[in-house]
Parts: C-alpha cells; structure tokens; sequence
C-alpha cells in the first residue's frame, strides 16, 4: 500500500501514475475518452468526470461491478478496501463475493470511475451523485440517507434529546452528538442490545423499511411503537408527516449487506434441448439455402419496378401484406426479408419522379456467386445492421407507424446484441438449444439497467428474442443450435471445446459452464473486427455451408397431371425457363410447377414457339413429355397470335369471321365498345392493353402486333435503380480504437501532460506551474530566449498559437533559430518542428531538474 504522501489527490493524479497498458485500457473501455485526443491527463480525467461519459460507462458495466459502485456510493468517503466488500459480502463474509470483489473493483479502477489505494477508495463525484440516495432518485440498494445527512436540518436541542433516549452521553455541539449516534447505530453489539428493547411492533416497522424504499408515513399523533424508534432516532423526520430509516440502522437490519440479492458470479445459459451438431448444420443448411430462394423470389417479384416509396419513406402496410402473400410468409417475416435485402444493397428506391423500389446492380453481381458466397453476403450485412424487422409495424416516439424500408428502424445496440447471443449459443455445447429465459438473465447481468429487473418490453430483450428467430431464418442457427457455418461466420473457433479455456480469476473453482466465459468482455465496448477479419471469417462460413447445400439440377420430372416435378434446386437458367412456362404450384424439398394455359401462352408471349417449347422439354425431363401437355402447348400455339390487336384506339382483326361474330355475341364485349368495320377487323374505344387483357379473360388468345402487322413479343423488362450503397449502420457511440491510435493518443496525451506540468523556473511572466496559462514574453525576450537555449541546449517552454487561432503549451528544445523561424525537437510531439517565431507567445526555462 502506498504512503499516504504519496498517495494521489485527484483522478488526474491517479491517471499520471498509470503506465501506457493501463491508459490504453481505459481508453479501450471509454472510447469517447479520446474523442478527440485530450491535450493532458488533467483533461483527460475532466472528460472522464463528465455526466455523460460516467452514464454511458455505467450503462456498460455487469450486473456485480455496478453493485460494487452502487455499494461505494453509500459507503463513507474514502471507503477503505474491506469497508467496501463488507458492503457487498456482508458480516458472514458470502466467499463467492469475496472471490469476485477484486475483478468489479479492478473493472471500476481501470475504466477511471474508482480511484485511490486500497486504503482511500474513491467514488468519481458524478457517478457518486448518479448512484447515491435521494428522495428524487432512490438507490437500487434501497438504503436512505445516514444520520448526519437524516439531521442536518433538525434543531440541536432535538438531537440531544435523541442522544440521550438512545442511551448516550450529551455532548457541548450537535457534530459531535450526531457523530455518537452514528456511532452507536454502527457498532453490531450495542444496535443489538437497544433493539431487544425494542416493542414487537417496533421491530415490525423497521422490518417494512429494511430493504427499502425506506421512507414512510406517520400521522400527527403516531403510535407509541412508532414514538418510541423517533425518540431514539431509529427513524427521523425529513418533512411534515414523513420518516425515514437510518442508513446505519438499515444496514445494520441487513447484516451489513448493501443489496439484499448480490449477484457476484454471472448466471449460466442453459440448454433447453440438445442435437447432433451433424443436424444442426444440415437444418441450418436448408434454412440458407431456402432464405437464398426467397430472396430471390422477393427480387423476382420486384423485377419490373417494386412498390411505390410512401412520401415519409418505407412501403405502405398494403405493399407489405402484397409482398407476404407473394412469398407466402406471414408480415413480420416479409418485413424481415425486404431488410435484409435492403441491408445488403439488393434494393434501393430508384431516385425516379414515380419513386419505386427496385433492384441494384450489385443484385446481379450477386446472383453471379456461388450459392454459399451469397448466403455469407446476407448473413454479414444481418449481423452488422443496425436497422431492426422487428420493429415494423410498431409505433414511434410521435406515434406514427413504423414501416418496413422506412425511417426509425436503426438500433444501435443491435449488432452487438446479435453479436452477443450468438456468442452465448457457441458457449453451450455443440449442437445445444438454449433456454430463452436463462439466455435473457444472462443478457441482463451483463448489462443491467440501473435499478431496473429484465422486462420483456425492455429493447435489449426485444433484440436477444428478435435474434434467435432472424438467425434460424437465415440459417445461422438450426433447430436453436449454433451452426458451424454461424460460428465460423462470428470469427469464433470451430468447436465449442476450444472454448473452454477461461481467463484466471475467482470463476475458476466454479463449474466450467458457470464461469464467467472469455466472451464476456461485451459489458464493455468491444473492437470491431478488421474487413481482412470479416473477409476471413466470412470465407470459413462458405467453405464449411457449401459442402451442405444440394447441387442445382439440369433436369425436371414431367408428370400427366400437368405438372413437374423439380427434386431440388435448378440450374439458372432451366429455372428462369420454366419460371416463364410455368406456375409455382408448391415448395419445399421439391417444387411442383403446374402448366396452364396463361403459362404456356406467357412463354409464347416471350416469343417461344412451340417447337422451342417441345425441344425444351423434352431436353430436360427425365420422364417422356406427357401427351395432355404437349397437347396445350399446340393448341396455345395453335390459338395464339389467331387475333391481332394493334392501336386504333384499338382493333382486333382475324381471318377467321366466325371468331370476330362469337366476340361480337359475348356480352363482356361490350364494355370494349367494339364494331365491325370489315369482315375480319374491329375496333373498339379501349386501348390495345386493355383490350388485350379483356380478351384473354373472355378465353381468348390474342397476340399484340405493331403499327407493320408483326408480332410484339412481351418480356419482362428488368427495371435497375443507379449505383446505390448499402445503408450504413448507425454507430452505438465512437467506435473502438485500434492500437496504432490508441498508441498515438497516448503519446499526444503524455507529451501535452509533460508540457503542462514541467516546473518552470520562479518567473512572474511564466504563470504558476499547471495553471494553464501561457508565458508571455516580448519578442526580444523569447528570440534571446531562445538563441541562449540553442546554445546551451536546454527544453523551454513556449505557449504557441496555431494558424487556426487554437493555443497550446509545449515544451521544445531549440535547435536553431533564423529567418524568424525556431526550429527545435517538440517534446509534447515527439518530432523536430519548425515554429514561427510571431506565433509563440512567450518563452520560460524550465526548472533545472527538468530536460
């Protein structure tokens, strides 16, 4: 333990006595600490004082560490070291706190929230103020204030009289009076002898008060058990009709606990049901391989120009229930798919006048890639986005409905919520489900709210429920398990046995599946992975799925009914074909497509003719082509283009007149205004499309021909948005520094220190050491100031003002002055730099003890 003398006197202090390891882990921890670079350690330990930064460092310690800074929040300041874990293990000493209290309070000196030795433990003021009692904001120990905080506006002679009820000698000053009584309500054996004097009833009040809230309420003429705590100062007055118990008292009730549970080991995620890991990756497999074919499915269907952009952005609720019955999946889940495409820069609206969704370039370059490069594309631009599915359909802060594609759906904390339940599934054993409430607590130790219990409403626990369901989607997981493709996809190690080694600590006499994993580093801001790192990861997810996804077949089974039958996957192009000559009648393991007549007269439409369809046919079935089918091929062909539709508005002519009189006759013609104006034309007032579409409902096969009489031939024409980007996650405050800039912040940070706590010389123009201020001298000064130094080549200390007006305090040791410039080697930079001389401002030796 450090001598007192030496001990620091501010965080500052304490943060000067760190070595370059220790700031970088603070740093690491903090990362809005070095945004931007502090210019010195005093600076530094500001910022780390600052209400914001200690909110968001509180919000990111575990469940025990921010029990050990509530406890100090209520312990006396300075607490000394067993003080503090007498707070948390309480007066029979609980071995797992005592076991885990180093790690917390460790936790808490290196984020900078706890300084000073062991013997002078100190709570940073704004988390004291954050964590301590008040009447406006109770502490999660439920403890009230303590006796001098209770009485500081009682008058001194109603504190004597509470003295001498408790037994107690009267004393010359209230000070020392309430310092007896606190005094008295600390010490175990006497508290113990004054409440075995205490009525039943008494000691039923104070059993109501111990665990909190610790406020109650009593009338103008209270009972004589209640008498009899007040009289004693058991319970003291805080305004008109109101009580509350003791600090002191209460803890003292509690055998010294400053919480009544202490959660000092994290809880285990159990398995719920376990699978050969074999199944897990095959089931997963299947579930990558059919979120490719819904993808698909979703872009095919926006092919020609999706659904219209809502003028406040995202897709009307009608679009989304449209586009679920497309895919035949309930609305959340189109939400969900519609994301993730968006996520990984498939679609984009496309910028027009009429803005529509539609599909990217990149989505041709994706469908380019082998299937298993493709599902590492979607599965990554899941893990990393920080838009939420889940949140469609729900209501925003203004009460507006939130839509899928549209704005209010980034999360922050989603990523590494994903991150982390991923993480706790690859901590159970291969091919083990969890338990989803276990899982949840988990979460919830790890990152508790302050004060609060897990909430099922509560965003943490919406994002760990939306991601066990997204991840079987996407085939990350299978049947609950972690899949060696997800595994693989999170950077983590093949199996989960090479998770087994825990770091050292108190967890290690506890069960392997109880200790405090290697992964629970997430309390606390967590690097992100390098794109060489993603780029790895993702090529180990595609070498381990693409083994497990079937081989796209070149063939089909033609059956009598009209159907085929696709036993698994179809090359490309045989599935674009058949796509156009077919109806999707059913999927899964195998696709049945069924043949109609609108089908067959689509790919007629497409310009096929008959006997490219026969050909077709019978190339890629491995059953005979059934006679009903080739029997509609050649009467659709027979049939079709028989009636010509061109502009007139619209006409129809026919060489057969036999035909144009049975139009003529059908009343559902008529709405089409038509007349003969030949023996083989009509016209009518409709436009040829509408025309078109009408006949073909009436039964009809007619075919659209251009202003020379030939055919037009109607494919689909594939509508593109321009270039479009990925939408960029929304980052959950400044990323993690890597090690070249935390490596350059500390030095920037040491050599600004060192410039600014360097001992000058007792010169009245040089300001006071550490003030802040800059020296000032005149011109004559510094240039002989500095020309001496040149000589005798001793470091000065200048105050500088940059180009931009920013002043600053360095301290340099010149190397040659001329032509109004001075150039020395910067301590406070670390390099030789050239100042001008008008730019400095004044000029002091050091003292003679310094560089």
């Amino acid at each position: 333990m450090s001598p007192e003398t030496t001990a620091p006197r501010s965080l500052a202090e304490a943060l000067r006595a760190r070595d370059d390891a220790s700031l970088s882990a603070l740093l690491r921890s903090r990362p809005d600490l070095i945004t931007p670079v502090p210019t010195d350690l005093t600076q530094l330990a500001t910022r780390a004082g600052t209400r914001a930064s200690v909110v968001r460092a509180l919000e990111r310690l575990d469940r025990f560490t921010l029990q050990t800074a509530e406890a100090l929040a209520v312990a006396r300041e300075p607490a000394t070291y067993d003080e503090l874990l007498g707070l948390l293990a309480g007066d029979d000493g609980d071995p797992a706190v005592t076991a885990a209290f180093p790690h917390a309070l460790g936790t808490l000196r290196e984020q900078a929230l706890v300084w000073g030795a062991d013997d002078r433990v100190r709570l940073v003021r704004t988390a004291r103020e954050l964590l301590a009692p008040s009447p406006q904001h109770p502490s999660p120990t439920g403890l009230g204030p303590t006796v001098g905080e209770a009485t500081a506006g009682m008058s001194p002679g109603r504190i004597q009289e509470i003295v001498a009820a408790a037994g107690l000698a009267s004393t010359h000053d209230s000070v020392s009076a309430v310092a007896s009584l606190s005094a008295l309500f600390s010490d175990r054996g006497r508290m113990s002898a004054l409440l075995d004097e205490a009525p039943a009833e008494a000691v039923e009040v104070l059993s109501r008060l111990v665990w909190g809230p610790p406020y109650g309420q009593v009338t103008a003429e209270p009972a004589a058990h209640l008498r009899w705590l007040i009289a004693r100062g058991l319970l003291l007055p805080t305004a008109p009709g109101t009580v509350v118990l003791p600090r002191e008292v209460a803890l003292h009730l509690r055998a010294g606990r400053a919480h009544r549970v202490t959660e000092p080991v994290a809880p285990a995620v159990e398995a719920a049901a376990n699978h050969r890991p074999q199944v897990v990756d095959a089931a997963a497999a299947g579930q990558a391989y059919t979120t490719l074919a819904t993808v698909e499915e979703l872009l095919k269907d926006w092919h020609e120009g999706g659904p219209a952009v809502l003028r406040a952005g995202g897709l009307s609720v009608r679009d989304l229930k449209r586009t679920a019955v497309a895919l035949d999946v309930p609305e959340p889940v189109a939400a969900f798919w519609v994301e993730i495409a968006y996520a990984a820069g498939l679609v984009a609206s496309d910028g027009e006048a009429d803005e529509r969704y539609a599909a990217t370039p990149a989505y041709d370059a994706w469908l380019e890639l082998p299937a298993a490069e493709r599902w590492a594309r979607l599965a990554s631009a899941w893990l990393a986005a920080t838009r939420t599915a889940g949140l469609v359909g729900g209501r925003d802060a203004k009460d507006r409905t939130l839509s899928a594609l549209g704005p209010g759906l980034d999360r922050s904390p989603a990523p590494e919520v994903r991150h982390r339940v991923l993480a706790l599934l690859a901590g159970l054993p291969e091919g083990a489900s969890p338990d989803t409430d276990s899982l949840l607590a988990r979460l919830f130790w790890e990152r508790p709210s302050r004060g609060a219990r897990p909430s099922p409403d509560d965003l943490r626990a919406r994002l760990a429920r939306w991601t066990l369901a997204e991840a079987e989607l996407l085939g990350v997981t299978g049947r609950g398990a972690l899949s060696a493709q997800g595994r693989a996809l999170l950077g983590l190690p093949a199996t989960a046995d090479a998770q087994a080694a825990q770091p050292s600590g108190p967890g290690d006499k506890l069960p392997a599946h109880k200790r405090r994993p290697p992964l629970a580093a997430p309390v606390t801001a967590a690097a992100q992975p390098s794109p060489a790192e993603q780029a790895a990861a993702a090529a180990r997810a595609v070498a381990l799925l693409a083994p497990l996804l079937p081989e796209p077949l070149d063939h089909v089974l033609l059956q009598a009914d009209l159907t085929a039958v696709a036993p698994g996957p179809l090359e490309r192009p045989l599935a674009d074909t058949l796509g156009v000559l077919a109806d999707v009648e059913s999927k899964g393991g195998a696709t049945v497509y069924r043949f109609t007549p609108a089908s067959v007269r689509r790919a007629l439409d497409a310009g096929r003719s008959a006997s490219d369809l026969h050909a077709f046919l019978a190339a890629h079935s491995r059953t005979p082509v059934p006679q009903p089918l080739a029997y509609l091929i050649d009467d659709m062909a027979r049939r079709h283009g028989h009636l010509r539709i061109g502009a007139a508005s619209a006409y129809v002519r026919c060489d057969d007149e036999a035909v144009l009189n049975e139009i003529l006759a059908d009343k559902r013609s008529q709405e089409f205004g038509l007349r003969r104006i030949a023996p083989t034309v009509l016209v009518a007032h409709t436009d040829p499309t509408t025309l078109l579409a009408g006949l073909r409902t009436m039964g009809f096969a007619p075919a659209a021909e251009s202003a020379e009489g030939d055919v037009l031939i109607s494919r689909a024409h594939a509508h593109r948005t321009p270039p479009r980007t990925a939408p960029e996650p929304v980052p959950d405050g400044p990323p993690v520094p890597d090690a070249t800039l935390l490596g350059a912040a500390i030095r920037a940070i040491r050599a600004g220190d060192l410039a600014s706590t360097a001992p000058r010389k007792d010169d009245p123009a040089a300001g006071r050491p550490g003030d802040g201020a800059l020296p000032r001298t005149s011109s004559a000064e510094t240039l002989a100031t500095m020309q001496a130094a040149v000589m005798t080549g001793e470091a000065v200390w200048i105050g500088y003002v940059n180009a931009e007006g920013a002043a600053s305090q360095r301290v340099i040791a010149p190397i040659r002055v001329e032509g109004g410039f001075v150039t020395a080697y910067d301590h406070t930079a670390d390099e030789v730099r050239t100042y001008p001389l008008h730019r400095v401002t004044g000029v002091a030796e050091l003292a003679d003890d310094q560089p």
